[in-house]
Formats: C-alpha cells, sequence, structure tokens
C-alpha cells in the first residue's frame, strides 16, 4: 500500500495519503477525528493481519440515499433488535461518529465472533481488544462488526472479515471409552 508503512502491528499514515483522505472526507461533508489524514501512528484491527475483509459501506449509503429520499420510512431502517440494543449499551464500544439518522447519539461499535472452534460462545459479543489473542489461539473466527444507535435503533453492519493462524484445525482424540 503506498503512503501506508506497517511497523511491528502498527500502521503508519504518511501525508501522501492525505490528498485523497482529504477528497473522500470533503464528500462526506464533515470531517470525523479518528480519520484525520497526516503523520501519525495508531493500533488498529488491521495489524491482525484479517483475511476476506468486506466493507459494506456502499450498502450502508445506498440505504441511507433512499431513506433521504423518501423510498424508505425511517422505522423501516432504525429496526434494531432488543438485543442488538442490549449488547450495544452493555458491550459496545463508542465511536467518535454521530448517527446519520437521529444525529443525537455517537454510534456504537458491536463486534460479534463466529467460528466451529469457539463452540457455545460462538455468536457472542467480544471486545476489540480481545481479537488479536483470538487469532493466535485459534485457526479461524469471522468476525462481524455492527454499527448501533442506541436512541433511534440504527444498526448496519459496518464490516467483516476472518482472522485466525490459518493452520488446520488440531483436532483432539475421542473421548469415549469402551465398556470393560
Amino acid at each position: 500500500m503506498s503512503g501506508v508503512e506497517r511497523r511491528d502491528g502498527w500502521i503508519v499514515s504518511r501525508p501522501a495519503v492525505a490528498h485523497r483522505v482529504r477528497r473522500v472526507l470533503r464528500h462526506s461533508g464533515r470531517i470525523c477525528p479518528d480519520r484525520l489524514p497526516g503523520p501519525r501512528i495508531r493500533r488498529t484491527v488491521f495489524a491482525m493481519r484479517p483475511r476476506s475483509v468486506i466493507d459494506y459501506a456502499l450498502a450502508r449509503r445506498a440505504t441511507l440515499a433512499d431513506l433521504h429520499a423518501g423510498r424508505v420510512s425511517t422505522t423501516d431502517v432504525c429496526d434494531a433488535h432488543p438485543y442488538l440494543l442490549r449488547a450495544a449499551r452493555y458491550h459496545g464500544e463508542a465511536t467518535t461518529r454521530r448517527c446519520p439518522v437521529c444525529r443525537n447519539e455517537p454510534l456504537i461499535n458491536v463486534t460479534y465472533t463466529y467460528g466451529d472452534e469457539l463452540g457455545v460462545s460462538s455468536g457472542r459479543v467480544r471486545p476489540t481488544r480481545d481479537l488479536p489473542a483470538l487469532e493466535q489461539r485459534f485457526s479461524e473466527l469471522n468476525v462481524y462488526v455492527v454499527e448501533v444507535c442506541t436512541s433511534c435503533g440504527w444498526n448496519h453492519l459496518t464490516t467483516s472479515f476472518v482472522i485466525g493462524t490459518g493452520q488446520p484445525r488440531v483436532r483432539r482424540g475421542s473421548r469415549r471409552r469402551t465398556a470393560d
């Protein structure tokens, strides 16, 4: 990647990409503090080397465009499940971005992890800081990040990616015992 350098799990942004970032931010109408260009170092999820990254920004933009054009009502897009709202309230991570629908509350990111190796804890909400440890421990985990507004109920899948060692899963021996 030009303009971005990785050092020991840290991403260093160089000013060479600042003009592209400013152009994208100018199009959105406001500048978010966590996306300001310039030479700075920050720890990100990408230090974990995720695979199969899918960004749902275009789907989010299309949903918001339909909402603002009147093709979709607010009740259709602000339909968060009560469990999702509860997970956001108690386990979510606050962001600096405001809700695009009500513009009152900051959005909250909720990170879900799924994987066969997790067993009964598959589908559980986890903090972002736990993901590097999970990546080292398991071979493949699917991670989904959902943004949620707790006041109006807006929710949208932001990103999904796969983390893990990539090694084949180690099968443990059978625990069955034969009858004597």
